[in-house]
């Protein structure tokens, strides 16, 4: 039985359109606050900050969507596609921010980064990833890729882990938000293998159960 109502059909449609506009709020809210000076003394890198943090949290919430089904039968397998797509605006617009406000479009420079700095490289390489992932959530793309379309999309679970990894290592101090982003990815990741043998067992519980009844 699922812990959360579903909501009617009619509403599915309006729904992902809300989840669309609620998620893109924090980028609008933290754009607001860096033009009336509400980011501190360094609102660029803040701001940038700030978004690669949300677009972690978007991988997160898309990475958590089949786990919640199968445990906790929370069905919002119909937000994946909109929860993926919002981490990718959210990188995106993470690296228009650096890409423009930071490095001020100095090309050089920004190559120059991008090979030295194992950081910068992952980050890149993570957006550079994510791109295909984008052009094709859609519908026509999953018709016309068939099985291919499945293993492509597996690519959000290395692209997860170097989000973590590049968040790591871009921090000038030690905290706790990137250990924590790391800890969830890696326990949604190490979910993956353990899925068929967990259903396997979950789908034996009522026949195990059946049995016992059918004994006494």
């Amino acid at each position: 039985m699922a812990l959360i109502p579903t909501l009617p059909r009619k509403l599915h449609g309006a729904s992902i359109w809300a989840l669309y506009v609620v998620g893109l709020l924090p980028a609008v809210w933290y754009f607001y606050q860096g033009a009336t000076g509400g980011l501190g003394v360094n609102p660029v890198k803040t701001f940038e900050h700030l978004l690669g943090i949300w677009a972690l949290r978007f991988l997160i919430a898309t990475l958590a969507v089949t786990p919640l089904r199968d445990i906790a039968g929370i069905n919002w397998l119909r937000y994946r596609r909109a929860l993926g797509l919002l981490a990718f605006y959210y990188v995106a617009l993470h690296f228009s921010v650096w890409l423009i406000l930071d490095r001020g479009l100095d090309f050089s420079s920004i190559a120059g980064d991008i090979v030295k700095r194992p950081y910068i490289t992952i980050g890149m390489v993570c957006l550079v990833s994510l791109v295909p992932l984008a052009l094709t959530s859609n519908s026509w793309s999953i018709r016309r890729l068939g099985q291919r379309w499945s293993k492509l999309h597996q690519l959000i679970y290395p692209v997860a882990l170097g989000g973590a990894l590049h968040y790591l290592l871009a921090i000038k101090s030690l905290t706790a938000g990137p250990f924590i982003h790391i800890a969830l990815i890696a326990l949604l990741l190490l979910y993956r293998p353990l899925r068929k043998p967990f259903l396997a067992w979950k789908r034996g519980k009522p026949v195990a159960a059946q049995q016992r009844a059918s004994s006494r």
